[in-house]
């Protein structure tokens, strides 16, 4: 797995040394992770995959949020499997893949490193010690090279004849280094937060900490070109900050004030006179002024988004596109999302569970305006107080004028300026159409003309609205930007679904109502909505299978007393979105039970790609959208086909391998998708 950023010049020769590098060491594939190059990274990849003949799945990611993001993307893509992590100025000498291996397999260790030299054979004295303050005083005073001498006043080990034979590490550099998965089983991910360096330390020592070796293995070789941390004076600073940083997180905030001291002598000592004067006084500038964590390495500045959603984030599925894209952007620009403001009130008799409705919308006006990722403070979330009347023309002015005063009042608040307004419900046309705004996307996930309790002639009318005045309309169905294309034109734009690929990676620990249910399992999560869901045809499945459990995840709109009388339904109600791959990791076949009407038609179901993306075999009701996926999903045109295609592949295990359903939705992550948008919403060379 290698990690890429601006890497066009030296990811060709990582890649052309992988074949011979592989040699002897069984079943393995590439991954390439990137973070966000524009410097066309992705195409030298794509043409030395071909050139090589190799399968390289490109995983794009949204921005540079440093290279431990990169690694954890790449392990989350990589389930069930041992991984080599990679910099893209690593070329790997033959059979050195097979070599780690051994090694790890021969010694039990959890973490292997080959020996590191440069294109000379100068071999780097890649080995280390864990960080003390008194290492860290040793190095300031006396210099790394003299330091590392003695084991406890140097952190790195110096003497050469450490290198020639096999040894075990407190840590070493991370350009490659092989971590077994059962050491990332029981370790986890990376920590993100120290974006550059430390990463691997951090990791290592934990690693340790939990029982795995971290081994060094000279008869596995890489030539590492390296150094561009000595010649930028920015990423030095990062180095030298995050030092203090990983010894605050190990050791907490007083004990880190010495660590400080110590890396701020050493860098003072060191701005007044030899070589790198410059680097060492941005760094000790930076240790001055430094924050509790660095700030992100791609800070672009760039315009805020305002997105009045489709859903509430209070009481909806938070798999949903609209969450997931604008959670993404926040990470690189201001975002207020503002729960939906509705197509229509809620009433008894035209309106399933109308009051519930009801009371749940006011718990989530009154929660005003959060910040609900503590990890993305960029991300904001808000809920106004609507009139959702929409058949006469003066409520919905009134509607709009109530609903826009909270919204600017609360952009003003947040000091938002003029933002880019992403609209997922047609209702939003009234709010936005008089406010300033440097672009106006339509999110035009489905036609909500035709929800079935929709006003559809008003609705109809605000989807043509802003189908008329947006700048781009974004469409995650064919069908619906083929039906709009006289009107759209060349503003029309196809931004697929995209998946979590961290969060949905299979699991084998499973919950325990799952655990409990007997095999095999037919599953289904997500919304139980009697408008897209065919409820007739899941009875028949029961029936027509009944040594099969049918496990049904999601809240329900309508009654579900119609499975009571089957022993094999089990329906677990609502499960919280962090939940959901635990459950679907127990499925042994995935659900589509689609009905044929004008929603569906017009729909892109993102739990497909989150099936995929667990591995699993899906068989789903025919719609245009599934056209696209019929060498990974089984498709039935029939209730009895469906009931058919079932068995089938529980009996197969599905049209494809686990492996296969993964590796094809690698590179569709939701970082992908929110980078799309924000090309097309700022006018950057990257939209397509």
């Amino acid at each position: 797995m290698i990690v890429t950023y601006q890497s066009a010049q030296v990811i060709a020769g990582c890649l052309e040394a992988l074949p011979e590098a592989l040699l002897g060491a069984g079943e393995s594939r590439v991954i390439v992770v990137d973070n966000a190059s524009t410097d066309g990274t992705a195409d030298v990849v794509a043409a030395t995959a071909a050139k090589l003949g190799l399968d390289v799945p490109f995983v794009r990611r949204l921005g540079n949020e440093g290279f431990a993001a990169g690694v954890n993307s790449g392990i989350a893509a990589a389930p069930g499997c041992d991984v080599l992590v990679l910099n893209a100025d690593i070329r790997l000498a033959p059979g050195s893949v097979a070599t780690l291996r051994d090694t790890a397999a021969a010694t039990g260790a959890g973490i292997v490193a080959p020996k590191l030299t440069d294109e000379h054979g100068v071999v780097h004295k890649s080995l280390r010690r864990e960080p003390t303050v008194l290492r860290a005083l040793g190095e300031a005073v006396l210099g790394g090279n003299l330091a590392g001498r003695v084991p406890v006043l140097g952190e790195t080990v110096t003497d050469s004849s450490a290198y020639e034979g096999g040894t075990d590490a407190d840590w070493v550099t991370g350009a490659a280094w092989l971590v077994t998965r059962d050491c990332l089983d029981h370790v986890g991910d990376l920590e993100e937060r120290f974006l550059l360096y430390s990463e691997e330390t951090d990791f290592m020592l934990r690693a340790r900490a939990r029982g795995f070796a971290v081994r060094y293995e000279p008869a596995a070789v890489a030539v590492h070109l390296g150094g561009e941390s000595e010649s930028s004076a920015t990423l030095w600073s990062l180095l030298a900050a995050n030092r203090v940083r990983l010894h605050r997180k190990r050791h907490g905030r007083i004990r880190s004030v010495l660590m400080w001291l110590a890396v701020a002598l050493n860098e003072g000592l060191r701005a007044v006179r030899g070589a790198g004067t410059a680097r060492h006084r941005a760094a000790l500038r930076g240790l001055v002024g430094m924050r509790r964590w660095p700030e992100s390495l791609d800070s672009a500045k760039g315009p805020s988004y305002l997105c009045f959603s489709a859903q509430d984030w209070w009481y909806h599925n938070r798999a949903h596109s609209d969450f997931q894209l604008m959670r993404r952007v926040a990470k690189r620009r201001k975002v207020l999302l503002v729960n939906s403001i509705g197509m229509r009130m809620p009433l008894p008799g035209r309106s399933t569970q109308f009051l519930r409705r009801i009371l749940r919308k006011a718990r989530s006006v009154a929660m005003l305006v959060r910040r609900p990722l503590p990890d993305v403070p960029g991300f904001h979330v808000m809920t106004p107080l609507p009139l959702p009347f929409y058949g006469k023309p003066w409520l919905r002015k009134l509607n709009a004028v109530l609903v826009r005063a909270q919204v600017r009042a609360v952009c003003a608040v947040l000091r938002m300026g003029t933002p880019v307004v992403v609209a997922t419900i047609p209702t939003a046309w009234d709010v936005v159409e008089p406010m300033p705004r440097k672009k106006l996307l339509f999110n035009r996930s489905d036609r909500h003309s035709a929800f079935p309790e929709a006003d559809t002639a008003a609705i109809e009318a605000l989807e043509d609205k802003l189908l008329a005045h947006s700048d781009h309309i974004l469409y995650v169905s064919r069908a619906l930007q083929s039906d709009d294309r006289a009107v759209t034109g060349e503003r029309g734009y196809f931004l697929d679904h995209g998946v979590d690929l961290q969060h949905f990676t299979p699991t084998a620990e499973l919950p325990a109502d799952l655990a409990s249910i007997p095999g095999p399992r037919v599953g289904f999560f997500g919304g139980l909505d009697d408008y897209v869901v065919d409820f007739d045809l899941m009875e028949r499945v029961a029936a027509e299978l009944p040594d099969v459990s049918l496990v049904l995840i999601g809240d329900a709109t309508c009654s579900m007393e119609r499975f009571e009388k089957y022993e094999n339904v089990h329906w677990l109600g609502f499960r919280p979105y962090e939940q959901i791959p635990a459950y679907g990791s127990g499925f042994d076949v995935a659900i589509m039970p689609w009905l044929d009407n004008d929603w569906i038609t017009h729909a892109n179901p993102i739990k497909l790609k989150e099936y995929l993306a667990l591995g699993l075999p899906v068989v789903s009701t025919d719609f245009p959208e599934i056209a696209h996926y019929t060498d990974l999903v089984r498709v039935s045109t029939s209730s009895s086909e469906f009931v058919e295609l079932i068995a089938k592949s529980l009996d197969d295990g599905g049209l494809s391998t686990p492996d296969q359903r993964r590796r094809s939705v690698l590179p569709e992550s939701w970082d992908a998708r929110a980078r799309q948008l924000m090309d097309l919403a700022e006018d950057t060379p990257c939209a397509e």
